[in-house]
């Protein structure tokens, strides 16, 4: 999740650390406040900032990423499991 006040090069770090620790998916989405008793949201990324992430993980050799504010953990996961049948 990403809008809570993290800088580009946070985001960039934390893309490359989930990675070395073995990872092949991920997941990009955007902080969206439940209600005011949650922390409240520092930034909305552009569809254009989550597809510059999606690229710079793909780059990186990630198998499968998907990046956009409505995306969680779950999103498209049937497919990203069919794409990874052995």
């Amino acid at each position: 999740m990403v809008g809570l006040g993290e800088e580009w090069a946070e985001v960039e770090e934390t893309v490359r650390a989930i990675q070395q620790a073995g990872t092949d998916i991920l997941t990009i989405g955007q902080y969206l406040r439940p209600s005011a008793e949650h922390l409240p949201l520092r930034r909305y990324y552009t569809p254009d900032e989550f597809e510059q992430l999606r690229e710079f993980a793909l780059g990186l050799g990630y198998a499968h990423v998907e990046s956009g504010p409505l995306v969680r953990s779950s999103y498209h996961a049937e497919e990203q499991v069919a794409a990874r049948a052995y």
